[in-house]
């Protein structure tokens, strides 16, 4: 017993001093291309926080809340995407691109419906649930 104690007296006391240790950090150039992606994800947020816009996929039957997840579950390169597509839009249009973005999200959330990665509209079976029966 006085063998372990001493084991285990040993083996704490080199991990707590390595604890102690500074540890090595690398630092590198932010691509301009993730900087950018990084934003254009705050951008489609900072949209989605508008009233106006939640009114509009409200009145489509979308909860905003199931869209904010989907924003987040994108990629870099499918939010940047977006982000272009709804910087193109004119200034105090007709709302098209917007119609059209919410068009997009509307879409991706009823395809990861219906391949039964997510279950958010009621109305749509799951490829797995088929697939398993």
């Amino acid at each position: 017993m006085n063998r372990f104690r001493r084991l285990l007296a040993v083996s704490l006391i080199v991990s707590i001093t390595g604890l102690g240790l500074p540890l090595s950090a690398q630092a590198g150039m932010l691509a301009t291309g993730d900087a950018l992606n990084a934003n254009s994800r705050a951008r489609i947020d900072s949209l989605l926080e508008r009233q106006d816009i939640q009114a509009k996929l409200a009145a489509y039957g979308v909860n905003v809340s199931d869209v904010k997840a989907r924003v987040a579950a994108l990629s870099d390169q499918e939010a940047a995407q977006l982000a272009s597509q709804i910087d193109q839009a004119p200034a105090g249009g007709d709302g098209g691109a917007l119609i059209g973005a919410a068009l997009i999200v509307f879409l991706v959330l009823l395809i990861t419906d219906i391949l039964g990665y997510t279950h958010v509209f009621p109305f749509t079976k799951s490829m797995k649930q088929s697939l398993e029966k």
